[in-house]
């Protein structure tokens, strides 16, 4: 009996389910209108209603004309540079030089005390001597068939003997003198008559000044265009207003795997002195002019394997794939993709999808376009 009751209970359920589900559906259908004769029934709203246009930023294509140029900084170096050293320790008995002065190539500018030096070549000089006379003599004596070759040969090679004795002894003498490797500038000593210095020790530095070295980095992208020779301009902090020529003098031929750099070193003349070693300048070479040149702001670049911008065409964003060149002032130039008067999308390019509408905000709309998006 309890079975029975059950299932009269789900069955008038069910009926009660389904009659409820009628009367809405036909409520429903009432409230719609019957669309009237001759005309098709109304779309959906999602696909009556249009694209809301997207806000964006826009910039025009330009075409300038501008010196096709790149700039780097460096430090100025002497021709050539050199700290003396002493090779051997001594007491200094001379200074020939005045702090700062010019000096010239083979000018005596600090001697050491040499007074067993010159014995031993004094001494070595007489030895010397002394085997020559015997070496003579005895060339005199083989002609009279009074001694043998042999005795010759040995009077001979005491005699070569002797003279090397003799050139050791004067290169020894000679390292107590210091002398002036080139012409040049000598720096400030610390040293003074009498001191002892030991071997390896610095004296003083000497720089040529004459003519100034440059060594600055470029980037790769460079390496094609930067040649031996080709003039520079530079200018220093410490000397404004003034510019400088300079040629390029090498190229490492190794790239830095670093920084992709290539160190390049230039030339200058330095005839009025005004420059010094270790000045900080800064370089500008100059690779002729570039006329016609497409540029757009940096912002208009989409990054990605290959760069892109959106282009406005007709009031609709279109994204076109560009090859660029430098950069320059936050402006990229297009070597490719785009042409003099295109406007390109400058800002809320992550809102664009390729065929969306686009408006810029204060823009003046065109004549009869009032009220239009």
């Amino acid at each position: 009996m309890n079975k029975m009751k059950r299932r009269g209970v789900l069955a008038l359920s069910f009926a009660g389910l389904l009659g409820l589900g009628f009367y809405a559906w036909s409520a429903n259908r009432s409230e719609a209108p019957a669309p009237a004769p001759g005309q098709k029934a109304a779309a959906p709203a999602a696909q009556a209603a249009p694209a809301r246009p997207v806000a964006v930023e826009v910039a025009t294509v330009l075409a300038v004309d501008f010196a096709d140029d790149t700039t780097a900084v460096g430090t100025l170096k002497a021709a050539e540079s050199v700290v003396l050293r002493p090779e051997v320790s001594g007491r200094i008995t001379r200074i020939g030089f005045r702090d700062g002065a010019l000096v010239n190539k083979g000018d005596l500018l600090i001697a050491f005390d040499a007074t067993i030096p010159d014995a031993e070549l004094a001494q070595a000089q007489a030895n010397r001597d002394l085997a020559l006379a015997s070496f003579k003599r005895n060339q005199e004596l083989l002609e009279k068939k009074f001694i043998s070759p042999q005795a010759l040969d040995a009077s001979a090679a005491t005699l070569k003997v002797q003279e090397a004795a003799v050139q050791l002894a004067a290169a020894k003498a000679a390292k107590m003198r210091i002398q002036a490797p080139f012409r040049g500038i000598v720096g400030l000593r610390d040293v003074s008559v009498g001191s002892y210095i030991k071997e390896g020790e610095a004296l003083v530095n000497i720089e040529d000044v004459s003519s100034l070295r440059v060594d600055f980095r470029l980037a790769e992208t460079w390496l094609e265009r930067v040649k031996a020779g080709q003039s520079l301009e530079l200018g220093s902090d410490a000397l404004p207003g003034q510019r400088f020529v300079a040629k390029v003098e090498a190229i490492d031929p190794q790239i830095d795997p670093n920084g992709r750099s290539i160190a390049v070193r230039a030339r200058l003349d330095n005839a009025a002195g005004q420059l010094r070693p270790g000045m900080f300048v800064r370089l500008r070479l100059a690779f002729g002019e570039r006329k016609g040149v497409l540029m757009v702001p940096e912002e208009a670049i989409m990054p990605g394997a290959k760069p892109a911008v959106f282009k406005v065409v007709d009031g609709k964003a279109e994204r076109v794939v560009v090859r660029t060149g430098i950069r320059r002032d936050a402006q990229v130039e297009i070597v490719d993709g785009l042409a003099a008067g295109d406007v390109v999308v400058s800002a809320g390019q992550l809102k664009l999808r390729p065929g969306a509408p686009v408006t810029v905000p204060g823009a003046k709309a065109p004549e009869g376009a009032q009220g239009k998006p």
